[in-house]
């Protein structure tokens, strides 16, 4: 009988335990609350519940209740990535310590026409072992045109081929992709007709998708470049993006304000584009990309690309598996090295570049160059128009410092420094403006029923430390940083845990 009772006992209060435990709640206090909408910042609480928001206002301790004192700082949506390589080598980073130390909660892989492939199997495989943050993709049209032609890629597609990558972007949007990303400018999408982005925009759009693109040219025929996404965006009747917003080319600096206009008149004919900007002027690609006709001999091509389109200077190499002793070296420094002149030395490498890639198809990234290419105030200008949101176009490792500072640049820069946007903006274009761009549902406010993705930081403080020379080094000024209601960053510091989940598409 004593033993019967114990027994009971051990149940009755199993039971207790696990009531007071599901009923247990977070309840953060003290925080100035900026709660993505863009509407002014509020003195109220939250509480978090599970992975979910379940209060927002004058809210009374429960017992149980875990208090956080906000002391006074700002409690935001976490921040969405809206073009990110983070996803790249993630297995061997998942507290994702660089994207969490600056607020971001969800990454947007999938981005320049690069996915992992089928997205089914991807998405199962973080299920499996999930990252600190969230992730969501696109389907890549160059990894859907490497599928469908193999190593003979450098033409158009067959309307064969073209059915083949319809049929298997379809499948990725059943299991959740956000939709279509193309990368115009690499291989092998540089070799694609507009009629065969135009055939797979339509398919993306058959299922509710969205088209995002890094454009065929981001200088010498932008316009041109321009003109086709717009019209994708009329034809296929779905919502455009355009990847990293640039003018990389010396002679069109200062034209921002004319190439923001003819989005606007796009947008007043019903065209729904709009694009995301990282706060950079040097941005990151491979040697091919500044030669459009990949001909890896022609010395004039070269010479303009070194003077229009950046410096032997401004050239930096960060990745080059042919020689790895070269990454950190400008153009400029290897052809002092080689005696060499600038233009040849940069056809050198990318020739050497080439090779390697076909000598070992197996290496994911052979090259990589950080090229300076860019000016202020179109940056600025791009940042600040309604429709553009924020990305880093960044990775966890490598030597761009976007990857490490892009948001908390913002908060730095455009908020405190240059006073373009107020902290309700930049946070806004961060969080719930991006959701809408993207087609993520319940995230990116500070509502009831949103997951609990969210950051605790200072206005004050917040600010990146990385830099060219130190391009990994961590954002400071946030405090702690929740994903689906658990706490992954504080104090400086990951904490280990991994509740990140995979985002799908909206209605999938």
């Amino acid at each position: 009988m004593t033993r019967n009772l114990s027994r009971a006992a051990i149940a009755l209060g199993l039971s207790l335990l696990m009531t007071s435990t599901a009923l247990a709640s977070t309840l953060i206090v003290g925080a100035r609350v900026v709660d993505g909408t863009g509407a002014p910042s509020r003195a109220v609480s939250v509480r978090l519940d599970g992975d979910r928001i379940v209060a927002v206002g004058k809210l009374a301790r429960k017992p149980g209740d875990t208090v956080v004192d906000a002391k006074g700082l700002v409690l935001a949506p976490g921040f969405i990535d809206a073009h990110s390589h983070h996803d790249r080598q993630a297995e061997q980073t998942p507290a994702m310590t660089p994207v969490t130390a600056q607020g971001v909660t969800t990454i947007v892989a999938g981005q320049d026409g690069e996915s992992s492939f089928p997205l089914k199997a991807y998405f199962a495989g973080l299920e499996k072992a999930p990252l600190a943050i969230n992730v969501a993709s696109y389907t890549g049209h160059g990894s859907l045109r490497e599928r469908a032609m193999g190593a003979d890629y450098r033409r158009a597609a067959t309307p064969a081929e073209i059915a083949a990558m319809q049929t298997e972007l379809k499948a990725d949007l059943e299991a959740g992709s956000l939709g279509l990303s193309t990368g115009l400018e690499y291989d092998p999408g540089i070799f694609s007709t507009p009629g065969e982005v135009m055939a797979l925009a339509k398919t993306a759009a058959a299922g509710h998708g969205r088209y995002i693109s890094h454009l065929r040219s981001e200088d010498v025929k932008l316009d041109a470049a321009i003109d086709e996404i717009i019209a994708i965006g009329r034809e296929a009747k779905l919502p455009v993006q355009i990847s990293h917003l640039k003018i990389a080319i010396v002679d069109r600096w200062g034209q921002a304000p004319q190439i923001l206009a003819k989005l606007d008149a796009a947008r007043a004919q019903g065209v729904d584009i709009t694009a995301d900007v990282y706060p950079y002027e040097y941005w990151q690609s491979n040697l091919a990309v500044l030669l459009p006709e990949r001909d890896f001999n022609d010395l004039a091509a070269a010479r303009f690309a070194l003077t229009k389109l950046t410096t032997p200077a401004g050239m930096r190499l960060a990745v080059f598996a042919p020689d790895p002793s070269l990454v950190g070296k400008t153009i400029a420094d290897i052809a002092a090295e080689r005696q060499a002149d600038p233009a040849e030395t940069y056809l050198a490498l990318t020739r050497q570049a080439e090779a390697f890639h076909l000598a070992h198809p197996e290496v994911d990234h052979v090259d990589a160059v950080i090229g300076t290419a860019m000016t202020g105030s179109d940056i600025d200008a791009f940042i600040g128009w309604d429709h553009a949101v924020i990305c880093s176009d960044g990775m966890t490792h490598g030597l761009h410092p976007r990857g490490f500072g892009a948001f908390a640049k913002i908060l730095r820069v455009y908020v405190r420094e240059k006073k373009i946007l107020t902290l309700e903006q930049a946070v806004h274009k961060m969080t719930a403006q991006t959701a809408a761009q993207l087609g993520i549902a319940g995230r990116g406010t500070i509502v009831a029923g949103n997951f609990a993705d969210l950051v605790l930081l200072d206005p004050d403080t917040v600010a990146d430390r990385s830099d060219v020379a130190h391009p990994n080094a961590l954002a400071t000024g946030v405090a702690k940083v929740w994903v689906n209601g658990v706490i992954v960053f504080q104090d400086g510091h990951a904490t280990g845990a991994r509740p990140g989940s995979v985002v799908r598409r909206a209605g999938s």
